[in-house]
């Protein structure tokens, strides 16, 4: 494992920043339309992200070279706290009714996750693998947290405060329709050729 790496402002910094103040506005929006429950919801997401990307960091699965205040931690809490959590707080907000439409739905969330999840591997010193961690136990964390907390989420959430997309918007010609294939099909093809350029190294 490296050392921590924080040597000012760079584009590790400028993406945890843009994370946060990005995170704060959007975490405000939630607080507002109900503070107790989308805050009971965030709070729960929060602790669960944060405690196993911590888990994960004590098994040496993965650890995150840069970080905004390595002092204080041995992984990015702030960026964390700020930008998963909200993620489960959107899905909750805005996942169609059926779970037949719930699952491309988080299908296009997820792969625009992993493609940003990459970018920060392969492109900043934000985050580095270990051997026994792979890009496939990524998209499989993804899938099993986004999942839970949708479930939970109705749970706490009434159907009164969630405002789910119209499933005409995702029928095939539809406007929906078309971003869901737009980032699948690039998306997967971005990971078979990053899986090309894996093995070629």
């Amino acid at each position: 494992m490296s050392d921590y790496i924080n040597v000012g402002f760079n584009i590790e910094t400028f993406i945890h920043v843009s994370i946060i103040i990005t995170g704060l506005i959007g975490l405000l929006f939630f607080l507002k339309l109900d503070w107790k429950r989308y805050g009971l919801l965030f709070l729960l997401a929060t602790f669960v992200g944060n405690l196993l990307c911590y888990i994960f960091v004590k098994l040496d699965f993965y650890f995150f070279p840069y970080i905004l205040f390595p002092k204080i931690s041995i992984m990015p809490f702030t960026s964390v706290t700020l930008s998963i959590p909200l993620l489960v707080l959107l899905g909750v907000r805005y996942s169609p009714e059926k779970w037949a439409w719930k699952i491309p739905f988080y299908w296009t969330i997820i792969h625009i996750g992993m493609f940003a999840e990459v970018y920060a591997l392969e492109g900043t010193r934000i985050i580095e693998y270990n051997y026994e961690w792979d890009v496939w136990d990524s998209y499989t964390w993804w899938w099993i947290y986004l999942l839970v907390f949708e479930w939970i989420g109705g749970l706490i959430v009434p159907n009164e405060l969630r405002k789910p997309l119209n499933i005409r918007t995702l029928q095939y010609g539809r406007f929906g329709w078309a971003i869901i294939h737009f980032v699948l099909i690039s998306t997967i093809f971005l990971a078979g050729y990053y899986l090309g350029w894996l093995q070629a190294q």
